[in-house]
């Protein structure tokens, strides 16, 4: 077990609601707002609430229709290219302090450092680092924050996750012993990191309440329950976390893949389905070119309306070469759709993986592969990138995507779903 690091775990808080909020130079500690896209219904999830709301009982990840109607506030649709921006800003600012080498960004809002080499540099405690890397983002961005600091991640994560809401300056401090004085009899104990509530019920059904009690319980019969999961588990009821920032750093996946998911605003029929699949295709296809990475097996799946609820079509396809080629990648995905897809059915969600992904300089040709057309379609694919990079993703659109019920246009007006703030 490596010890004697000392870790920061640093939130901002409720960013997004932060952001626009500063933007319209109000105060978020004092000002009712939350971050939803109002061409929705009263069913969309709010994105954020400001702090302010959440003195008001109202949860961060509400919907519309669920906030009490003597409540005054304002809807602000969401930015997330300003927000990106805005975080980039912050990631900025923690690098006057801290090397890359020692930061690893969890999210857009909440980032670990390893600050174990800085102490004695800067002559602080790790608190009054701390301190100073909280009052740099508010002086420059006006966005407040948070912050655990803990001997190891995990504990830097509870600290800040649960340590630093009991504290005036927002800061939490957390090593082993601390944790089990403090902390082993809290509840309830979703509030602790990876543990959900699928998690919580499971262990609620051994009579594991606590932290106390998931360290006192016997371990092979949390091995038999969770399987190779318990070591964490395990681990964490004490306290310990054998993972450093070094690990993290050096760690590199044994596979890699890239996909594509999207939950549609209006359940479609198969023959619109497969349009909006195609759409993700070869927008995948365009990502694989950028990055100059090449697959060779896609894997799609597909859910339904409620109506077939507990039904779903999954299925995977392997091309005989690596590739990025549209056409190619199209033609197999259409095969597979054609196959798995219930034809009577309404599609609510789709997930497309790009699996076996390798980088394309590294990738030696064989006798089926068809070189002169592949080197063709890879400079058309560069060319379009080109122009949607130069005017806009809307620019330039394939004729499937003016089709009734095509997503892509809608979608390149998006990141991760939700509205870009961009006009373009």
């Amino acid at each position: 077990m490596k010890s004697n690091r000392i870790y920061m775990c640093i939130d901002l808080k409720s960013f997004y609601a932060s952001v626009e909020c500063r933007q319209r130079g109000l105060d978020p500690m004092t000002t009712n707002l939350v971050v939803a896209d109002p061409k929705r219904s009263q069913k969309t999830i709010c994105l954020a609430v400001s702090p302010a709301m959440k003195k008001l009982g109202v949860p961060g990840r509400c919907r519309l229709f669920e906030i009490p109607k003597h409540i005054n506030y304002i809807i602000a649709p969401p930015q997330m290219k300003l927000y990106i921006d805005v975080s980039a800003d912050i990631y900025g600012i923690y690098l006057k302090y801290i090397s890359k080498d020692d930061i690893h960004v969890y999210s857009i809002d909440e980032v670990f450092m390893d600050v174990s080499d800085y102490l004695y540099m800067y002559k602080m405690n790790a608190k009054e680092l701390a301190k100073e890397i909280m009052k740099d983002i508010y002086d420059t961005t006006g966005i407040s924050s948070a912050c655990g600091i803990g001997s190891n991640l995990y504990l830097a994560k509870v600290a800040l996750d649960i340590m630093a809401k009991r504290t005036d300056d927002n800061i939490g401090v957390l090593n082993e012993k601390m944790y089990r004085r403090m902390l082993w009899e809290h509840r309830p104990i979703t509030d602790f990191w990876r543990v959900g509530r699928g998690i919580a019920n499971r262990l609620e059904k051994i009579g594991v309440k606590t932290m106390k009690d998931l360290a006192k319980t016997d371990e092979n019969m949390l091995y038999k329950i969770f399987g190779i999961d318990a070591e964490l588990l395990i681990d964490h009821a004490w306290g310990r976390e054998s993972v450093t920032m070094q690990d993290i750093k050096k760690y590199k996946p044994k596979a890699t893949s890239v996909g594509n998911g999207q939950v549609l605003g209006k359940d479609c029929d198969v023959k619109t389905g497969k349009i909006i699949v195609m759409e993700m295709v070869d927008s995948l296809c365009l990502d694989l070119t950028r990055k100059n990475l090449v697959c060779s097996c896609i894997t799609l799946h597909v859910r339904y309306n409620k109506k077939y609820f507990k039904k779903y079509s999954h299925g995977t396809i392997t091309i005989p070469t690596l590739t990025n080629s549209s056409k190619t990648i199209s033609s197999y995905v259409s095969k597979l759709y054609d196959e798995i897809v219930l034809k009577d059915a309404l599609i609510h969600r789709f997930y497309i993986t790009f699996n076996n992904v390798t980088n394309n300089d590294i990738y030696q040709y064989n006798l089926f592969d068809n070189i002169e057309e592949n080197k063709k379609e890879e400079v058309l694919q560069k060319t379009i990138i080109n122009i949607k990079d130069k005017y806009g993703k809307n620019s330039l659109l394939k004729g499937m995507s003016l089709k009734e019920g095509a997503t892509a246009r809608e979608r390149n007006m998006q990141i991760g779903g939700h509205r870009s703030g961009e006009s373009k």
